[in-house]
């Protein structure tokens, strides 16, 4: 990792401004757990948090997947930025000025040349879309339909919605012209292939354009809407290289400052639900993209909060999806809450109908919990004035009561169902009894969250004695230059036996002989390799004494000179049997002798 022209000075500012639990709570539910703060990790899938960040050493680790270092590299590796990139960024939030130039066209460091090209040329034409529309004479009739449609200059500003031209092949030679090539933006599913006469067409012609952004709120794609009695009604980006519906959600890169806030996310089946509830001032919703609530998405949900209110159709179709999303949070062990809609209204038409405030009071305002919107769900289509069709309700229920956790929450059910019935308090339990034994027999009942302590990586894998001791010596030269220097001597010509460990003290001597004192956020930002910054993220979170005693030391630095003597006698005894095999018994008396005196001084 380099620093650019950036100097130390101004990184320590910048690191001083920006506190990392503040930062990577921006994309990570942190709850504090003894002196740190633990979440899921957000560079690898996990259902149990092993993602750890220390508020005394502005680092973070991760023991599942090994993931470390500090805001810089957090940035750098969560949005793919480089290390200038990361620190404007970083220099932005602190409020620390910071002159340098950042080139726009540079590739984010991972992600494939034809990718980038795909994402430059979505962002330029969002950019020219949404230009056609507020500022051209071609774009005034989308403008005027939009605006008849209840949206306000607000909402296309902050949605950047625009228009497509009603020609076949502008967008195809815009592209051209800058260079993009024609392969890359088929791929993107910007440009369609005409094999009658091998040429391209756009897309999108004639449209109202809403793009699409990923998480970083890069443009990935587009849905373009017709204005009149067109066919389709949407005309949607394909999946590509960029854009993977079941991984994106709509209105997250806006909405996640919002869900942090209020610990809660709301989810709607389609964009334009989205934009009509941002526009009611629900502000932490996303939508799904035409697909319904997968993993990815959950695992995404899942880093930022544990709290989910589902709002989609209330026709069949919608309140289906909205079980199926519900079975599968409420699996995921998040707290699940579900809007009605009434009339068969869709959140865009219960608001042009019944007003913005309406909506947050009578719908979001008014949702039912995960079993009240089950005991909605199950009486669908039953008449439970009819006794056959009051039993099926009854036991379906009992099945879903028999899922809750809580008890207080299984008592409550039980009592309503009990009060509504006229069914006996004590034979609803029995029965709720001998269908949960039932059920857990069957093995469809989730299985209850253990919460476990957090056992660290470097206590339960087993590392050979000189590995161990070299890492305790690193934690302790991480701690003071003097024991730094001090161990530099003890070992005197003799190399740590870890490749890595040995990279990480020749660049920790390098940091301490250029004036630094004990740092290791700082010294992060020296390390050119990811997998020492990992090493070294790891080795800080470790539980070391303070103040370490001579013998401890003297044990150390034996260990490590003990192992040297190890590989010594393992090269003699290669040589030794070489000697014997060339039948040279002298020779392999001699080694035999050399072997004795170094097994001594073990």
């Amino acid at each position: 990792m380099t620093n650019g022209r950036i100097e130390d000075e101004k990184i320590n500012q910048i690191r001083e401004a920006v506190d990392i639990v503040d930062l990577i709570g921006e994309y990570v539910q942190l709850k504090k757990q003894g002196r740190n703060y633990f979440g899921l990790c957000p560079f690898h899938g996990e259902n149990s948090p092993s993602f750890s960040v220390s508020a005394e050493k502005q680092i973070f680790h991760c023991f599942g997947c090994g993931a470390g270092g500090n805001i810089f590299t957090f940035l750098m590796d969560i949005e793919g930025y480089n290390f200038v990139e990361s620190a404007k960024v970083l220099a932005e939030k602190g409020n620390v000025p910071l002159d340098v130039e950042i080139n726009k066209d540079s590739q984010r460091s991972n992600m494939p040349a034809g990718s980038q090209q795909m994402i430059e040329a979505h962002d330029l034409l969002r950019k020219f879309y949404h230009h056609l529309l507020v500022n051209t004479k071609e774009g005034q009739e989308a403008l005027e339909y939009l605006l008849k449609r209840g949206f306000t200059e607000e909402t296309i500003e902050k949605f950047q919605i625009g228009y497509s031209l009603d020609s076949w092949d502008f967008v195809s030679k815009f592209l051209l012209k800058r260079g993009f090539p024609a392969e890359f933006m088929e791929q993107a599913g910007l440009i369609i292939f005409r094999e009658k006469d091998e040429s391209y067409f756009d897309r999108f012609r004639n449209r109202v354009m809403f793009p699409i952004m990923d998480h970083q709120g890069n443009t990935i794609a587009f849905s373009g809407r017709a204005m009149g009695d067109d066919e389709p009604k949407y005309l949607n980006s394909p999946e590509t290289p960029i854009f993977n519906k079941s991984k994106t959600l709509y209105n997250f890169h806006h909405a996640r400052p919002h869900i942090r806030k209020k610990e809660q996310v709301v989810i709607f089946e389609g964009f334009a639900d989205c934009i009509s509830a941002v526009r009611a001032g629900v502000e932490n919703s996303v939508a799904t993209m035409g697909t319904a609530l997968t993993d990815q998405h959950i695992q995404l949900l899942k880093r930022n909060t544990d709290q989910i209110l589902i709002c989609y159709d209330s026709d069949s179709a919608g309140l289906n999806a909205a079980n199926r999303a519900v079975n599968m949070l409420q699996d995921n062990d998040f707290t699940v809450k579900v809007a009605l809609m009434p009339d068969n209204l869709d959140p865009d038409d219960y608001i042009k109908e019944f007003g913005e405030k309406s909506f947050v009071s009578e719908v979001i305002g008014a949702s039912l919990t995960y079993m009240a919107f089950k005991m909605h769900y199950l009486r669908r289509g039953k008449n439970v004035n009819n006794e056959g069709d009051r039993i099926q309700y009854i036991e379906e229920v009992l099945r879903e009561i028999s899922r809750l956790p809580n008890a207080v929450e299984r008592d409550h059910y039980l009592r309503q169902l009990s009060s509504e019935f006229s069914l006996s308090l004590d034979a609803l339990e029995q029965q709720q009894r001998q269908v949960f034994f039932a059920e857990r027999k069957k093995g469809t009942l989730p299985q209850p969250a253990i919460q476990k302590k957090m056992t660290l990586q470097y206590e339960h894998k087993l590392k050979p004695a000189h590995h161990n001791a070299e890492t305790k010596l690193i934690a302790h030269m991480l701690k003071s230059r003097d024991m730094t220097f001090k161990i530099q001597q003890l070992l005197g010509q003799t190399v740590f036996h870890v490749d890595e460990h040995q990279a990480i003290i020749t660049y920790l001597y390098a940091f301490y002989e250029d004036g630094h004192e004990p740092d290791t956020s700082f010294f992060l930002t020296y390390l050119p390799d990811p997998n020492l910054r990992r090493i070294v993220s790891e080795i800080e979170m470790m539980s070391v004494n303070e103040e370490v005693t001579e013998k401890e030391l003297t044990d150390c630095i034996n260990q490590v000179l003990k192992y040297e003597k190890l590989l010594k006698i393992k090269e003699k005894q290669v040589e030794e049997k070489d000697a014997v095999r060339r039948s040279d018994y002298v020779t392999a008396a001699q080694i035999a002798m050399e072997i004795i005196k170094l097994r001594k001084l073990l």
